[in-house]
């Protein structure tokens, strides 16, 4: 057989084609989809059957179960989906990936590709240059799908021939008479196969083109089908090892779903091929022998149009009954399946409340981009509540005993929260950026803007409430006191700085429904701040001159008075990002803003 170096890399390219294509079509859908995908997916994990219904249909949209299993992970990390209801859409996209055989075996065999590839890019091309970002997310779509079925194509046109190299032929047929045997070998061959390409989709066309090459046996040829199936649960393992323990348990059960749905199969392997085989013999296809199948399993079978035909259905029907049959097995005991992923993946509590840890994202989960852009939110939310937290630190902290163990506790749990907000601002900035990296709508990069901008000014707040305590802290060194009026005016302050923060917060929870009346309200919270700070500066020197209290007390007064004032800056910077987001987007049929300045003292902010 003269098979060179060229040819083999020749053969990678194909699969790389072949993959290449299907990352493009998802990309493309889920730009074309865009915030709908995020809230259809939402939505529809209601309840069990809807989120079968889901891992379907988005399963056979993108073409790749793994995908669809990873966007399940990202979901489950994220804290949108439970466990229960990640494991549903999971059952639901092993039953969406049949979609993809379907086509490659029609699609792939039984129609010419040059028929229709080709005019699908001459109406695709065009539209990648024209203005609006939804055409070109389709022309994209369209764009994958092509190269899809030309890697398909180029695939069977470098694979080597077997046949003219007879010890080679000879060897593999010794492997596929062995029984039990070789259905494990082919087993393994599969899972291998696809652990290396990430993609069961692309394990069952290489899988397809050797069997209607007749170079393997049909029963064989399901064992590697079955394989891929176990193999493709790589993907998603990956992708949680970076994620939150909850992450881990949507993996595992993915993994675990597939490996029972493995062992049943393991027991009736042979009868299964063999009804499998009869159901595709009987259906009306139109080839010419209806025992092609059975003659491959008993050594017969040549490549012939009709065994490509035969192959091709047979395979494809065989995955298909399997997921269904697997689905139908487990159903009854789909309540077990959380609890067995439970007492497999056990999780570790907390030494520390205060330690840094991510809670939704990952760098591991970034196949999904505009799914990944809920994570984040999810994440600044917590960012958000950890500075409230630090906030409420320094209220306690006003009226706790200066050089007390509870003062310093309070001193080190603030600096302790400070670093966490530095940590935290670096980690979530550098995810966003790897998000805006992937294929994004304009909406959704608009909305990553906005993000990195919030994120930016939450750990100004959390600077400010450290520089809050480190003021009462040289209050107490310096040996100033605050009297019952200084007490009364600084808690008056943190009152609208902390009405200002809930107005924050309950705005950060939910960016999709933000309402004017809610910047507003933030904005009217800010002139009060403003207002009351220039009432304090303007009291403190008259009181100052009266002896109310020490010239010491007044610095430290005012100190902590401006500091307050401040974060409330800060706070309504982060409101200022939010309403520059809805002008952006929130356009009339003439592409004009629909809200218009709400804060005209943005850009002259004391």
């Amino acid at each position: 057989m003269n098979y060179s170096f060229l040819d083999f890399l020749s053969l990678l390219g194909a699969v790389g084609l072949f993959l290449y294509g299907m990352k493009v079509m998802s990309e493309g859908l889920q730009k074309a989809a865009g915030n709908r995908l995020r809230s259809i997916l939402s939505a529809m994990t209601r309840n069990r059957a809807m989120g079968l219904l889901t891992g379907m249909i988005i399963t056979a949209l993108i073409q790749s179960s793994s995908a669809s299993t990873v966007m399940v992970v990202s979901f489950v990390n994220a804290g949108l989906m439970s466990l229960a209801e990640s494991i549903a859409v999971i059952l639901g996209a092993n039953m969406g990936s049949t979609f993809t055989t379907w086509i490659v075996a029609f699609f792939g065999f039984s129609v010419d590709t040059s028929l229709f590839t080709l005019p699908v890019l001459a109406i695709a091309v065009p539209m990648l240059f024209m203005k609006r970002s939804h055409y070109k997310s389709v022309a994209e779509f369209l764009i994958g799908f092509v190269f899809l079925f030309m890697g398909l194509a180029a695939i069977s046109a470098n694979v080597p021939d077997l046949e003219k190299s007879p010890e080679i032929f000879e060897a593999l047929k010794y492997y596929t008479s062995m029984g039990f045997w070789s259905m494990l070998i082919f087993f393994s061959v599969g899972v291998v196969i696809t652990l290396v390409i990430q993609s069961s989709a692309a394990t069952f066309s290489i899988v397809l083109i050797m069997a209607t090459k007749g170079w393997i046996p049909y029963d064989m040829a399901c064992a590697m089908v079955l394989g891929s199936n176990v193999g493709t649960t790589i993907t998603p393992l990956l992708a949680s090892l970076g994620g939150n323990i909850a992450a881990k348990k949507a993996a595992v059960s993915h993994l675990l779903y597939n490996l029972v749905s493995a062992a049943w199969m393991f027991v009736v392997f042979f009868l299964f091929v063999k009804a499998t085989a009869w159901i595709t013999q009987a259906l009306p296809f139109g080839w010419n022998d209806p025992n092609l199948l059975y003659e491959t399993m008993h050594g017969g079978g040549e490549s012939t149009p009709a065994l490509v035909e035969s192959m091709s259905w047979g395979l494809t029907i065989y995955h298909t009954f399997y997921n269904v049959v697997s689905l139908l097995v487990v159903l009854p005991f789909f309540n077990l399946l959380p609890r067995a992923v439970n007492a497999l993946v056990k999780s570790k509590p907390s030494k520390d409340a205060e330690e840094f840890q991510l809670k939704y994202i990952s760098a591991g989960l970034l196949s999904a981009s505009e799914l990944n852009i809920l994570a984040a939110q999810r994440e600044i939310g917590i960012f958000a509540q950890k500075t409230e937290e630090m906030l409420g630190m320094v209220k306690t902290q006003l009226h706790t005993k200066i050089g007390s163990s509870e003062f310093k506790d309070l001193c080190t749990r603030i600096e302790k929260c400070e670093d966490f907000s530095d940590r935290m601002e670096y980690e979530i900035a550098k995810y966003l950026n790897q998000v805006m990296d992937g294929r994004l709508s304009f909406d959704a990069k608009m909305r990553v803007t906005t993000m990195l901008n919030i994120v930016s000014e939450l750990e100004s707040i959390g600077d400010s409430c450290q520089n809050l305590s480190k003021t009462l802290q040289r209050k107490g060194e310096a040996q100033a006191h605050f009297t019952d009026y200084n007490y009364g005016h600084i808690d008056r302050m943190f009152q609208y700085v902390s009405e200002a923060m809930s107005n924050m917060l309950a705005v950060l929870v939910d960016l999709d429904n933000v309402t004017i009346e809610d910047l507003t309200r933030s904005y009217d919270k800010e002139r009060e701040i403003n207002e009351y700070r220039n009432k304090c500066r303007d009291e403190n020197i008259e009181n100052i001159n009266n002896k109310l209290y020490p010239y010491s007390a007044g610095v430290f007064y005012m100190d902590v008075i401006c500091e307050a004032e401040k974060l409330g800056d800060y706070i309504v910077n982060v409101i200022d990002a939010v309403e520059e987001q809805m002008q952006r987007t929130v356009v009339d049929e003439q592409g004009k803003p629909v809200i218009g300045e709400l804060n005209p003292e943005k850009s002259h902010r004391q």
